[in-house]
């Protein structure tokens, strides 16, 4: 026999078999195959990189309006506001700060407006060491308080760092601590964590496991 003829018999042969193949899979001779499930879209408040909240000095860099931050707007200046205590010595919140929550650790004695504000200016902040810092500025006082924290802070490892992390190739940003705590209650509310893995073939079973394999 030819090598030429050999050849046509094997290509014929070899169509045939992707014709019955074809066939095969056109009236679904091995079966109907399972539709795979619909996977669910992420819930995007897992993959949004916005902070919870937005510090002041990022409003004022935005340009936003600062009235709410404006105390002698309401307050008299030289005269420090009074401050009313329930029989516990709770703070009691004025109506016109209805709004704030004081939460400022384990007990009431953190839950004290002058731990933080300047009763003298109430447009600045003032420290357990004495210094007084503008409102832009917070972090610096959430840091003469919070040290360990403050100190992670400022190598990258708490809080929101974006930029590089090489010097070299570019600076970075880091986003101030009322951006994600809420300065009078700043425990940080527990998250669901994120869904897993979705299993793209859920009627698939794992082959079972023999006597002696493990």
């Amino acid at each position: 026999m030819r090598d030429s003829t050999k050849t046509a018999i094997v290509l014929s042969s070899l169509a045939v078999v992707f014709l019955a193949l074809a066939a095969g899979f056109l009236f679904k001779a091995w079966g109907q195959t399972a539709p795979l499930q619909t996977i669910p879209l992420v819930d995007p408040e897992f993959i949004k990189t916005a902070t919870v909240r937005v510090s002041y000095a990022e409003l004022a860099a935005a340009g936003e309006d600062l009235s709410d931050f404006d105390c002698y707007g309401c307050h008299e200046k030289g005269k420090p506001p009074t401050l009313r205590f329930d029989e516990n010595h709770n703070l009691i919140v004025p109506e016109e700060h209805k709004d704030i929550v004081m939460g400022h650790g384990r007990n009431s004695r953190n839950n004290l407006c002058t731990n933080c504000h300047d009763e003298a200016n109430l447009e600045l902040f003032q420290t357990r060491d004495g210094r007084e810092l503008k409102f832009s500025e917070s972090t610096q006082l959430c840091g003469s308080c919070h040290g360990p924290t403050f100190r992670d802070w400022e190598a990258g490892a708490h809080g929101r760092t974006s930029g590089y992390w090489n010097r070299d190739l570019g600076p970075i940003s880091r986003k101030d601590c009322v951006s994600c705590h809420n300065p009078h209650s700043p425990k940080f509310p527990g998250r669901h964590p994120a869904p897993p893995p979705h299993i793209l073939h859920p009627t698939l079973k794992p082959a079972p496991v023999s006597e002696g394999e493990h």
